[in-house]
């Protein structure tokens, strides 16, 4: 019997794949934000990430922040090629901040695509331990979605950013017990 990730069991999945896609990795997920100031608080102090590098594009109005779980004492010191550098780490999360949005009063928000018409999901993050990170995020004021003892997935998690974007919070030790049954 053929595995679920089998081509068998994936019509339009492709096996043999092109040698020309050989380097490729995904490097980034883009996410608008309202105050990088905010943003900025949330994904290093309450998520740990690192800031990686910042572009500012004066003539267009935004700044772009590379953040990631990378060690940033082996980044290159020099501007240019520190950009180099973030661009080749993998599962890097950009933060894209359009000038002004942080003080106008107008301005209501990004949609984090769970409502309707929905399209983007998710980012996720995988902690140590899904129970202790949850209850860490809890003391810290961070908004649920869903905690690891709701719904019908167990030891799974989905918190919120400063923009209403979701945040899976899993383990590597649980998220294969609780999605077991779909997995066979």
């Amino acid at each position: 019997m053929a595995s679920k990730e089998s081509a068998d069991n994936n019509p339009g999945l492709h096996t043999s794949l092109d040698e020309a896609t050989k380097g490729y990795f995904l490097q980034q997920t883009m996410l608008r934000v309202k105050d990088p100031k905010v943003s900025l608080d949330f994904y290093s102090r309450i998520m740990g990430m690192s800031l990686l590098k910042r572009l500012d594009f004066p003539e267009m109005k935004f700044s772009l922040y590379f953040l990631g779980y990378e060690d940033t004492s082996s980044a290159p010191s020099d501007p240019v090629e520190r950009t180099s550098w973030t661009f080749g780490q993998k599962a890097v999360l950009e933060l894209t901040h359009n000038w002004g949005t942080e003080s106008d009063p107008e301005f209501k928000g990004y949609h984090n695509g769970n409502s309707d018409p929905r399209g983007f999901g998710h980012i996720g993050v995988t902690v140590d331990d899904v129970h202790k990170a949850c209850e860490r995020f809890e003391s810290l004021g961070v908004e649920f979605v869903k905690k690891p003892r709701d719904g019908k997935i167990m030891d799974v998690a989905f918190i919120k950013d400063p923009d209403g974007y979701w945040i899976e919070i899993f383990d590597t030790r649980t998220i294969a017990k609780s999605t077991a049954d779909a997995a066979v």
